[in-house]
């Protein structure tokens, strides 16, 4: 099945753009690619913590995963809320 693609329009003020140009720069890439990338890649955190709460509001799961990793989060848990 072939994915369907679709055009997404967006503008931003002059100060976003440049600062979009920027960081495509400091990364060698297009800025469209690049934005692109962004894109993904917050989408992608989106569904993962989506799923990661669905996960753990199935009964019994939070309390299984407790019982082996323990009830408070570890040293690495802020590493992951600054993902």
């Amino acid at each position: 099945m072939e994915d369907m693609v679709r055009e997404l329009r967006v503008e931003l003020d002059e100060e976003q753009y440049e600062q979009l140009v920027r960081a495509a720069r400091d990364r060698h890439e297009d800025p469209t690619v690049y934005a692109r990338r962004v894109l993904d890649q917050e989408l992608d955190k989106a569904r993962f913590l989506e799923g990661s709460a669905l996960f753990l509001s199935a009964p019994g799961v939070r309390e299984e995963f407790a019982s082996r990793f323990g009830p408070q989060p570890g040293a690495s848990a802020s590493a992951v809320q600054g993902w």
